[in-house]
């Protein structure tokens, strides 16, 4: 039963797993509600990412007090990832606002930002998992590989990211 059930959840397209993932994400794909949720989902994606930079930021504090001074380096290169990941996505303007009066979004380009979208949600768990490995880690011989596995995953953020940013350009081009 749960292979069912599996299977029929990861065949959802990207509009319904992402409104699966944030409470009161309905009116994402109403053309009104664009801009105030779009503002919803920056949020939730901020707060997110936001409570993974505090946890880095806690395993630094770990890292100093147990004499991992040699790693903090490296840990800091990852926090620093997800700090600017984390302002930008504050910082942004709002999409989806402005776009609909002058041009007519397709929605296949629509469905390529909602999956941008999503992957940016799902990575907070992948994000979340490597930061596990790294404090699991302290202490032994395989730290300097969980921390390049951190700082290879916060890039993946930020880079999905960028690429959410350049097709949103392109819709509004």
């Amino acid at each position: 039963m749960t292979d069912l059930y599996n299977i029929v959840s990861e065949d959802r397209d990207p509009i319904k797993k992402l409104m699966s993932k944030i409470p009161g994400f309905k009116g994402y794909i109403e053309q009104v509600d664009r801009r105030n949720s779009d503002k919803l989902l920056r949020e939730t994606i901020a707060k997110d990412y936001e409570a993974l930079y505090q946890r880095i930021s806690s395993l630094q504090r770990d890292l100093i007090s147990q004499g991992g001074l040699a790693y903090i380096d490296d840990l800091e290169n990852a926090a620093i990832k997800i700090r600017q990941f984390t302002d930008r996505v504050k910082t942004a303007s709002y999409g989806y606002a402005g776009l609909f009066d002058a041009i007519k979004i397709k929605e296949d380009e629509l469905n390529t930002v909602y999956q941008y979208d999503l992957t940016l949600l799902e990575h907070v768990a992948v994000v979340s998992s490597a930061i596990d490995n790294v404090e699991a880690s302290i202490g032994t011989e395989g730290l300097p590989a969980s921390m390049r596995h951190l700082i290879s995953t916060s890039q993946e953020v930020v880079d999905a990211f960028n690429k959410r940013s350049d097709a949103m350009k392109g819709i509004a081009l």
